[in-house]
This record gives structure tokens, C-alpha cells and sequence, in this order.
């Protein structure tokens, strides 16, 4: 299920979320596996991570800010791909997508995007889906302890 999904036909970028990492597995089980995909003509690529229940919540307010003009950078930890999107881009006059895995391959890829008008409320509505298909069963009720939500 996607979780992000920008593209206009020759470049895309997406967040593809595969499922629970540990189903069952109380500390574990809000883990999302997921992977980015970016493809253009001159580039294809993947790569592996993981989101939890916080990552899912900085992304619907990175959506705000974007909605606002704002330029976003979205999981900027050691851990993950850094994500940054532009809603405008002046060199290219569109939006731009930068992805960089500093913590494992070093790589950075940057894809400009021509998308329509709209793009901002269709990823919200991803987001609302893949919180419905995996909604947040376990609470963390002090650092390290967790139980089921009632």
C-alpha cells in the first residue's frame, strides 16, 4: 500500500508500506516495513525502512507545512533515508523530491516532479489509508513498557 506517491509520468517517487514488521510481537508490532522507489529515465532505485507510529504523524504535519509553501525534510535520523520535498523548486519550477541514504550508501538522488494540482490532498488520503489498514494497537506506557491498547 502506498504511503507517498509522486510521479507525472517520467519521474516518480513512493513510499510503499509492506506491512507490520512482527505482527503479535507487542514491542514490535506498530513497526511498519516499507520501502522508497524512485524512478526516471536515468535512475532506478530501493531502498529498505522501517515506520513507526511517530514517523506516520510527522508526515501528516510535513504535509501541513508543505500545504503552507513550506520546504519539508521528513525522517532526518541516522537510521533512514532523509526525505526533503519542495512544493517549488525555482530552478526547475516544480516540485522537487531529494533522497539521501547518508547512513548506509551514501547515495542522493534528486527528482523534479510536475505534478497537478491536488498532489498534497492525495497523499493525505494515503496516509489516511494505510493508518486505517494498520492502526497504531500498542501503547508505550513508559520508556521500554508497553501493552495492548484497550
Amino acid at each position: 500500500m502506498e504511503l507517498i506517491s509522486l510521479s507525472d509520468g517520467n519521474n516518480s517517487f513512493r513510499v510503499r508500506v509492506l506491512g507490520r514488521r512482527s505482527p503479535g510481537v507487542l514491542h514490535l508490532h506498530d513497526l511498519l516495513d516499507a520501502e522508497v522507489l524512485v524512478t526516471s529515465g536515468f535512475v532506478s532505485g530501493r531502498l529498505a525502512m522501517a515506520l513507526r507510529p511517530s514517523d506516520l504523524a510527522s508526515w501528516a504535519r510535513a504535509l501541513d507545512r508543505l500545504f503552507t509553501g513550506q520546504e519539508i525534510c521528513w525522517r532526518d535520523d541516522d537510521h533512514s533515508p532523509e526525505i526533503r520535498i519542495q512544493p517549488y523548486n525555482e530552478e526547475h519550477e516544480t516540485v522537487a523530491v531529494r533522497v539521501e541514504d547518508l547512513g548506509s550508501s551514501c547515495v542522493s538522488v534528486f527528482i523534479p516532479l510536475c505534478l497537478e494540482e491536488g498532489w498534497i490532498d492525495e497523499q493525505r488520503r494515503l496516509l489516511a489509508q494505510v493508518r486505517q489498514e494498520w492502526p497504531t494497537e500498542v501503547l508505550e506506557s513508559s520508556w521500554g513498557v508497553y501493552e495492548w491498547r484497550r
